[in-house]
């Protein structure tokens, strides 16, 4: 059976296009076609691709970690109503053995068709080291070695898209290789490795950067850092929480001027994502959350409760670029990252129907997740 959406507007790669219509046939966009003159119906304000949160560690009071199958299954619905389309399950520095349990967890979770496709794991951690670790426990990193990335590629079955690792940690860049022989992406982080060494691991195949700023070596004059190295090679995908306290509003146009064809909006979520203020727990202890913001006891940010859509809506009115830009920092970007643009990020005869109704303030009205109606 055909479904036709009708829109004022749609969101194409090449811009905005006014009064069109979409056909959508098994799950597959078919055809984009202008709506007849007089013809005056339409359906939506604006359509545009599903977004992509290529960073999630959980919300809706779970977390990726926990021992539950049922986690998986609430964090996609809860992702559903922020306009996600399809999501990364992100893991977080742990014994090993709990790792490797959650990846099998992800890799073994079938669909549920009211809730955001999960699109497999992303491994952040053990491989950090410890300036700049952020939530994440210093007791448990590792040092990097090729059978052990075997061990943790064989338990996600084939569902394992990142890993994010520092790159000072020796065998960095044998790991770097390695991961990117398999076609998994690398991104860099938690670390506190200079511009020289930077640049040394996206020469070896390094992805980009994991929650630009945060958890890394900053930008001085005279040593540029990861920041440096990460806004001016044109290589560096950047991923950015763009919630306001994780970056200052004017870093996130600095970002935007220097590097807004490679910015990726995350969460970088945590369980209380979408909850009231109060105690939760992250990487194995005790955080609090005020006014949405999540601090550990010693005052540090611990993850986020961002949700995409005003990451996106923030990208606007913060970073000063146009809706457009924004929704492809959330839609387009991770697809190219992840290597998937050619069934996800943009709306195009041929892709999946992964399709978001926004109102004229970037407002989430209804998600399509192949074609089916989700939130």
């Amino acid at each position: 059976m055909e479904q036709i959406i009708r829109a004022r507007r749609l969101l194409c790669e090449g811009g905005w296009r006014d009064d069109q219509q979409l056909h959508i046939v098994d799950g597959i966009i078919t055809a984009i076609q202008p709506i007849a003159v007089g013809d005056s119906r339409r359906d939506v304000e604006l359509l545009s691709p599903a977004y992509i949160d290529t960073h999630v560690h959980g919300g809706a009071g779970v977390d990726v970690m926990d021992d539950d199958p049922a986690a998986l299954t609430t964090l996609a619905r809860h992702k559903a109503c922020e306009g996600v389309g399809a999501w990364l399950a992100t893991t977080v520095t742990a014994p090993l053995a709990e790792i490797d349990a959650a990846l099998r967890r992800i890799a073994g979770y079938r669909h549920d068709p009211r809730g955001a496709q999960l699109l497999g794991s992303y491994l952040e951690g053990p491989w950090f080291t410890p300036e700049n670790r952020g939530a994440h426990l210093p007791e448990w990193f590792r040092e990097l070695a090729v059978a052990e990335i075997d061990q943790l590629i064989e338990a996600a079955q084939g569902t394992l898209r990142m890993v994010a690792l520092a790159p000072e940690k020796p065998d960095a860049l044998t790991a770097i290789r390695h991961l990117k022989a398999r076609g998994i992406r690398v991104m860099l982080g938690h670390s506190a490795a200079s511009y020289a060494q930077t640049q040394s691991a996206l020469d070896a195949g390094a992805d980009g950067l994991v929650h630009c700023f945060n958890g890394m070596s900053g930008l001085h004059h005279r040593e540029p850092g990861m920041v440096g190295a990460g806004l001016s090679d044109s290589r560096a995908w950047l991923e950015l929480i763009a919630d306001g306290h994780h970056v200052h509003p004017a870093v996130m146009r600095v970002t935007c001027q220097c590097a807004a064809p490679r910015i990726i909006l995350i969460t970088d979520a945590m369980r209380a994502a979408g909850m009231p203020d109060g105690l939760y727990a992250i990487c194995g202890h005790n955080v609090e959350m005020r006014a949405g913001v999540v601090r550990s006891a010693a005052g540090g940010l611990a993850g986020s409760t961002l949700a995409l859509d005003a990451a996106v809506r923030n990208m606007v009115s913060y970073g000063g670029v146009s809706s457009e830009q924004a929704i492809h920092m959330a839609s387009l970007h991770p697809a190219r990252l992840l290597g998937l643009s050619h069934q996800l990020g943009t709306l195009a005869p041929g892709k999946q129907a992964n399709i978001l109704a926004l109102d004229n303030q970037l407002i989430p009205q209804q998600l399509w997740v192949k074609g089916v109606a989700v939130a």
